[in-house]
């Protein structure tokens, strides 16, 4: 890949950068609003970055000891890359972080001021904006610059690390692949605690309010309600940013790495056409990073138009209009980049050799299918999880029948939207793998993921307008102020949704390609046997492996919610009921961060350490049927769980807007919807965007080390 390209690329990530900057301080200059609600955003703001500077104590020394053993023994250069693409990720998170802190009070501020949907939109979009071109810019902006700093990919170079020189090391596969890894390890940390510390305290801020003491839901009495708001800022904005970084470095990465594959592969059957093999391999290591670039500058272009047309009072509209131009113009360009990087390669060689049976434009319809899948995985979510639409609903209507009802109900429609997202990726996948084999595969995966910017941005509006309705409940302001932020609240809660959805469907592909890419890397024929003994003894307990992760998370959370809800009991005293008290607000805080960041550890290393061990006993084999597993069995899961707990959170919504005639907030129909949703918070919050990391990281980490399981293998 050329030096022009690189600076072309860089140029638009830069774009990227002034505009969350110009947007950044848009936001800090707005209005806060009264003096309560300052003091409340103080409390959140504080309370979010004491956590992450608590978490990232231990994230740090993680890192630098993972780094070490990258340059001590694997690659002497792959600790760096290591260390650089944990920075990114932590940029991106704690970036979205802090600027979510700020737009919520400002949005529900607007919203006071204006008594206007349109107004108070734009400015949770302007927000959420902040975190989506952070998390497509800054992960784009580290690859390039690894890439630009230590060379572009080569297929013909050899390195070792600097107390070990192991056979088959590719040093610039490997740095891409450990640039992934690093993103990969801080998405794990953020999203295990952060989804400990939000599901925690808002489980255990229901179950004090609306179950023991029929109390408002965001009602400031309640301790427990304020580590709530936090939690949406540390799970659903940096555990999200970073989660979505993660997928969307690793397909890039992982279409680099199957370039290099296919050039070993077919390196033997050039050998009077040589050039013609460079050619084709510059334009499949040229084509995911400009790719990449245009759909950001995509992302950039439709968020810069939401943001200066007048904001109706349809936020779903509105919002749905960001990302559609931003698809758009990433299928628009795409075509061009691809036309740049295959038009000049000789069309019988792509056709013959490659397998590109629709010649120079098989990759860009490959990518076509990957983004088409991703907008129609997030309609399809949006169906089911959203109140315009019969699923939510009717599980509603079945509210009045008691909780035995709304759970059974809520699993059937968390199983029944399985289907065509998974339907979706597997025609998807099929299709790009006709049209152009595992490179199209690849490239399906990062349309899918090429205009991610806008996603995020959409999706990181759903907590933003949440804790601008907590808010506006807990500062007490008026009724009319709180219509405004329940209406964003529930569009939120379906953006949220959506965006799981996205990020399961993005990791599907991701995995899928990942894995692909660990196959080519050990075996010459691109290809697993999957009735072999050993590959099916991995998958099973690959499987396995998932469902003890989930039950893992699922336990941690629980414990946790219950401590708080105990510490809650205590501090509710007849004083602080009646308002002449407040709450020790402080101690439930700690309470949360040390549950969270207590319970984190042993999940997150779990991913990286099971393909390790794997490896080193039972070799490559073993490790590629126990990612086939784990991806056969997480998939489903984390959309059944992401769907499922969608639909219960908003089926409670939708009773407490009064749309349930005969029941509203505080009927039997309710609690019973209370119930559906606590049950549902740990599914979508905490197992199911977990899920999707799980693979991927374990799927990154076979990658990096495939060379040292091929050379090192106790048990043959």
């Amino acid at each position: 890949m050329s030096l022009a390209w690189y600076i072309l690329v860089l140029v638009v990530v830069a774009a990227a950068i002034a505009y969350v900057a110009y947007n950044y301080q848009r936001i800090r200059k707005m209005p806060e609003g009264t003096q309560e609600m300052i003091e409340m955003a103080g409390i959140i703001r504080s309370g979010a970055n004491t956590f992450m500077k608590t978490e990232y104590r231990t994230i740090v020394i993680v890192v630098i000891l993972l780094a070490a053993v990258f340059s001590l023994f694997v690659e002497k250069t792959s600790g760096i890359t290591f260390l650089f693409g944990a920075l990114m990720s932590s940029c991106a998170c704690v970036i979205g972080m802090r600027s979510a802190t700020y737009a919520n009070v400002r949005t529900a501020n607007k919203a006071r001021e204006s008594l206007s949907i349109g107004e108070t939109v734009k400015v949770a979009l302007c927000g959420g904006s902040i975190s989506g071109l952070c998390v497509q810019g800054l992960g784009l902006l580290g690859l390039v610059a690894v890439l630009m700093i230590f060379g572009s990919v080569r297929h013909d170079v050899a390195g070792g690390g600097y107390i070990t020189s192991l056979a088959g090391v590719n040093p610039t596969i490997m740095r891409i692949s450990t640039y992934s890894l690093g993103c990969s390890l801080v998405a794990m940390f953020n999203r295990v605690a952060g989804g400990n510390y939000t599901k925690a305290a808002d489980i255990s801020a229901d179950i004090l309010a609306k179950v023991r003491n029929d109390l408002p839901e965001d009602d400031s009495r309640v301790p427990n309600v304020i580590a709530d708001f936090i939690g949406d800022n540390v799970n659903d904005i940096a555990g999200n940013c970073s989660d979505l970084l993660e997928s969307f470095v690793a397909t890039i990465s992982a279409s680099l790495m199957i370039a290099v594959i296919l050039f070993q592969q077919y390196e033997g059957k050039f050998t009077e056409a040589k050039e013609v093999l460079e050619k084709v391999f510059s334009g499949t290591i040229t084509y995911p990073v400009l790719l990449a670039g245009v759909g950001l500058l995509s992302c950039l272009l439709g968020l810069f138009y939401a943001d200066r047309k007048k904001m109706s009072d349809n936020p779903s509209r509105e919002l749905n209009l960001a990302t559609w131009i931003s698809a758009g113009l990433t299928v628009v360009l795409g075509f061009g980049v691809t036309a740049i990087c295959f038009a000049g390669v000789d069309g019988a060689v792509l056709s013959n050799e490659y397998g590109w049976t629709a010649g120079w434009v098989s990759p860009w319809i490959c990518t076509v299918l990957g983004i088409a899948s991703g907008v129609a995985i997030g309609s399809i979510t949006e169906y089911y999880t959203s109140t315009e639409y019969k699923p939510t609903r009717t599980l509603a209507e079945m509210a009045p029948e008691g909780e035995a009802f709304v759970v059974t109900k809520g699993d059937a429609v968390g199983s029944r939207s399985v289907l065509l997202p998974v339907l979706m990726i597997g025609i998807a996948l099929f299709v790009s793998g006709k049209l152009a084999g595992i490179y199209g595969v690849a490239v399906a995966a990062l349309g899918m993921l090429a205009f991610v910017g806008a996603t995020v941005s959409i999706d990181a509006f759903g907590p933003i307008a949440d804790n601008a309705g907590g808010l506006a409940e807990s500062c007490h302001l008026d009724a009319n102020v709180r219509v405004i932020t329940d209406k964003l609240d529930a569009v939120g809660n379906t953006t949220a949704a959506v965006g799981k959805g996205f990020a399961i469907g993005s990791a599907a592909f991701a995995t899928v390609s990942l894995i692909v890419s660990y196959v080519g890397n050990y075996s010459a024929e691109m290809s697993l046997n999957i009735a072999s003994f050993v590959v099916v003894s991995g998958a099973i307990i690959g499987g396995a492996l998932v469902e003890y992760f989930s039950a893992m998370l699922t336990d941690n959370t629980i414990e946790s919610a219950k401590l708080m809800a105990d510490e809650g009991d205590k501090q509710l005293t007849p004083e602080v009921l009646a308002g002449q008290k407040t709450p020790d607000y402080n101690r439930m805080i700690e309470l949360a961060a040390k549950q969270a960041l207590k319970k984190m550890l042993v999940p997150s290393i779990l991913a990286m350490v099971i393909p390790v061990i794997g490896g080193f006993l039972f070799g490559v084999d073993f490790v590629g049927g126990l990612l086939i597993g784990a991806t056969i069995v997480a998939i489903p899961r984390a959309i059944f769980m992401g769907n499922s707990g969608g639909a219960f959170d908003n089926a409670k919504k939708y009773i407490e807007s009064g749309a349930l005639a005969g029941y509203g907030k505080g009927s039997a129909a309710h609690k019973a919807a209370v119930t559906g949703d606590t049950v549902g918070d740990t599914r979508k919050d905490v197992v199911g965007v977990a899920l999707d990391i799980f693979i991927k990281t374990m799927s990154t980490v076979a990658n990096t080390l495939v060379s040292v399981f091929r050379n090192i293998t106790l048990i043959r």
